[in-house]
């Protein structure tokens, strides 16, 4: 048998050789690759994420830890089947133009990752149209604005009319992010989401993925 808790231990350790050894063990053992992640690495993160929320752990070990996961679950995504690694939903994440503040967004593409989602990290200074012509090339269900100066954060607002007047606004659940943003400001432009750390970020987009499949 699979010692899932030996996983989540070692995640929440930040012990990359450790995790990568049990899990090596486990597909050894004939453990399905899908329990792996979700009972071992997922469920490790998830608590890494709360961790970070509560600030118990910090930023240098928890992307030490999401590096650990991301080793793992390169070993893993070949004997996964097809679509079991993309069951948590995809993600298009950026962060506006005039910002060129990438290590939070980053952060967070690495946490939305960990909790088994597909994630598009488009990079930093897009365009409101860079974000609608993803929106239409990839089918997201989340998209994530970031910005970290107050002088780019009207640019979110700019971001969310260009998918509204593109028709997509529909189709997709936006949450916002950075430094100087609030939930008040996210209200006012008309995000569905806004988090303050990476660990909440994730734990959001899982709600909003399955608040969009109903």
């Amino acid at each position: 048998m699979a010692d899932f808790n030996a996983m989540i231990e070692a995640l929440i350790a930040c012990d990359g050789e450790k995790v990568t050894a049990l899990v090596n063990a486990a597909l050894a053992e004939n453990v399905p690759a899908s329990d792996i992640l979700n009972k071992g690495l997922i469920a490790g993160m998830d608590i890494v994420g709360e961790k970070m929320e509560s600030g118990d752990m910090f930023i240098p070990e928890v992307l030490m830890a999401a590096q650990a996961m991301g080793q793992c679950v390169a070993v893993l995504k070949p004997l996964l089947a097809e679509g079991e690694s993309t069951s948590g939903g995809t993600v298009i994440i950026g962060t506006v133009k005039g910002d060129l503040h990438d290590i939070g967004k980053n952060l967070v593409a690495m946490m939305m990752e960990s909790a088994g989602m597909t994630v598009h990290n488009i990079g930093v200074d897009i365009p409101p149209e860079d974000f609608v012509k993803h929106i239409n090339e990839k089918d997201p269900q989340i998209v994530c604005l970031s910005a970290l100066l107050t002088t780019t954060m009207p640019m979110m607002k700019k971001t969310i009319d260009a998918i509204v007047e593109a028709g997509v606004r529909d189709k997709v659940k936006i949450m916002v992010g950075g430094a100087p943003v609030t939930q008040a400001f996210a209200d006012e432009i008309g995000a569905d989401g806004f988090a303050p750390d990476a660990g909440s970020a994730s734990k959001l987009a899982k709600s909003l993925v399955k608040k969009n499949r109903i």
